[in-house]
């Protein structure tokens, strides 16, 4: 449980995974709570970038008030300490008119270095990670994940071998530190949080999850994420190497606009990836401590969900 329960800065969290339904619930969470939303996600952070990361529009926040979308030019670069600078700033600023913060995404990582405070101390680049970007040019994911599995067994489990920005994270945090990256993360995660906080995770049945991020996918090309993705590549001329276009959704387009699978491949992956996608966040939350699960096979309605949020909320002084 959560052992911070006297600090009287409030937090809730409302996370869980693709698909699985958080961004209405966020905002009738936000209404009765007079809560304003900072989102956790690594792709609604960019300008220009809304079909394929189903990006909340102004409608559907219905007057609530969003953090950390919209925010930065999609050739920014962006990453878990630049996140956690710009949350915990947006917090601030939420408190300071005497409203409730809800993070809300579904990025595990992010949201454990707000809730833990999580210190995030760059190493001065020594040169090792341009070896490793050559040697993963030279021999591929495979071959540096690899390696990461012999010195860091629980971070390469815990990092998909085609996430090559913490594969080779890690690789140099190992390399300057002697110390794998797994360790100081579980560190500063055991730290007691500065938030009297609840943390919320939206779950299903997992054949419905996965039909319902199927379902998405088809959504969202209808949509025309189609005329998104090229509008990017054509008019903007963003590629494949910028952290925005390595994105679900952007990046598979992508490859089929560049001319290196077709398009039923390109929707095949996608479909696959963000279901193995999925399946990764729910395995990180299982991991987490303090977690409330909000399961929506039992509790089947918007409304059954919310109440049974909003009692624990009350069970642990966070609303009145």
């Amino acid at each position: 449980m959560n052992n911070n329960i006297s600090s009287d800065k409030k937090l809730i969290v409302l996370t869980g995974p693709t698909a699985v339904g958080k961004t209405e619930l966020s905002i009738k969470l936000a209404k009765r709570t007079n809560g304003e939303i900072i989102s956790a996600d690594s792709i609604q952070v960019y300008k220009h970038l809304d079909i394929g990361s189903a990006k909340i529009t102004e409608e559907e926040m219905d007057g609530v008030r969003h953090h950390l979308i919209d925010v930065l030019d999609p050739r920014e670069g962006f990453n878990i300490a630049t996140f956690k600078a710009m949350a915990d700033e947006a917090i601030a600023d939420i408190y300071s008119r005497g409203k409730l913060p809800i993070i809300a995404g579904g990025t595990g990582f992010y949201i454990q270095s707000v809730l833990y405070d999580v210190n995030f101390v760059e190493n001065e680049d020594d040169g090792y990670r341009a070896t490793l970007k050559d040697m993963l040019k030279d021999k591929g994911p495979e071959y540096l994940h690899n390696i990461l599995a012999e010195i860091d067994p629980e971070s390469a489990d815990a990092i998909h071998m085609n996430n090559t920005k913490r594969v080779i994270r890690a690789l140099e945090y190992y390399h300057q530190t002697g110390k794998p990256i797994s360790k100081h993360n579980l560190e500063e995660s055991s730290k007691s949080s500065p938030y009297n906080f609840a943390y919320f995770v939206l779950n299903c049945n997992r054949q419905k999850l996965y039909d319902r991020i199927d379902k998405r996918v088809d959504i969202m090309l209808e949509n025309g994420l189609l005329e998104e993705v090229r509008y990017l590549k054509e008019e903007l001329k963003l590629h494949k190497d910028l952290v925005s276009m390595q994105g679900l959704g952007y990046k598979e387009i992508l490859s089929y606009l560049d001319g290196d699978i077709n398009l039923e491949e390109a929707i095949y992956i996608l479909k696959r990836d963000t279901r193995h996608f999925a399946k990764r966040q729910l395995t990180w939350f299982r991991r987490e401590k303090d977690v409330i699960w909000v399961d929506k096979d039992e509790l089947d309605t918007e409304n059954s969900q919310l109440e049974f949020i909003m009692n624990e909320l009350r069970f642990r002084n966070i609303i009145n």
